[in-house]
């Protein structure tokens, strides 16, 4: 049996998500200030990157840096976010929440995931976050959502391999794993075949910074990513 592999990029601007579309990217995670982990963009930005790129656009749904426990007021504002987001013709959000202990809010992260309906949803890395990743990733399923952004606990993906490997196991068919953090055309395709995902993702933060507007040097990286990945 064959498998498409996937590479999703994480974007800040138009100009990047243009470069990524046409260095080969399948698609995106659209977010504000990446250097802090990714933040909801505001609607202008989602507004010009859906008119710029025909690629699926993959939404961060993010109120603040620091902690994913979030107050009644937060989570007003995550819906308030998600609702705003449905009607610009993207098609998926990333988001997320936690409860104090570090385990994944199933109720709150259930109403989420229900409302952006039918959106696809990711839950992104407050997973790595958690005390016991297999108990999170059976808490995820429940949610509804269709796929984790991980790197397995670990500071990167590549470190992390061994543990998201395991993780793609236990989740069968039921949802993605994907496989993200320090990601980069020299350690794409060993991780790729580490852990036996056909999902992964990147920024190139740790390339390109996040603070660069070098277009063509970003273009260029994810071209490299996107071919060592599909060798």
């Amino acid at each position: 049996m064959t498998f498409s592999l996937l590479l999703e990029v994480a974007v800040d601007s138009a100009a990047r998500a243009v470069a990524a579309e046409r260095a080969g990217a399948h698609r995106l995670e659209l977010c504000a200030a990446l250097e802090a982990g990714g933040l909801t963009p505001g609607i202008e930005l989602i507004r010009q990157t859906r008119a710029a790129v025909r690629i699926p656009i993959h939404v961060m749904v993010r109120p603040r840096p620091g902690d994913f426990v979030y107050s009644p007021s937060e989570i007003t504002e995550m819906k308030s976010s998600i609702k705003t987001i449905a009607a610009q013709n993207v098609e998926g959000i990333v988001t997320g929440v936690l409860l104090p202990g570090g385990r994944v809010d199933v109720p709150r992260t259930t109403a989420l995931v229900n409302l952006a309906s039918p959106m696809r949803v990711t839950f992104h890395r407050a997973f790595d976050q958690t005390p016991d990743l297999a108990a999170a990733l059976e808490e995820v399923a429940l949610t509804g959502a269709h796929r984790v952004l991980s790197s397995g606990g670990a500071a990167d993906a590549q470190t992390g391999a061994r543990t998201l490997r395991s993780l793609i196991e236990q989740a069968g068919n039921r949802l993605a794993i994907l496989p993200g953090g320090g990601l980069h055309s020299g350690n794409i395709a060993e991780v790729a075949r580490a852990t036996g995902a056909h999902e992964l993702h990147t920024g190139l933060g740790e390339v390109i910074p996040y603070s660069s507007r070098d277009i063509t040097s970003f273009e260029s990286a994810v071209r490299e990513c996107l071919a060592k990945f599909q060798t």
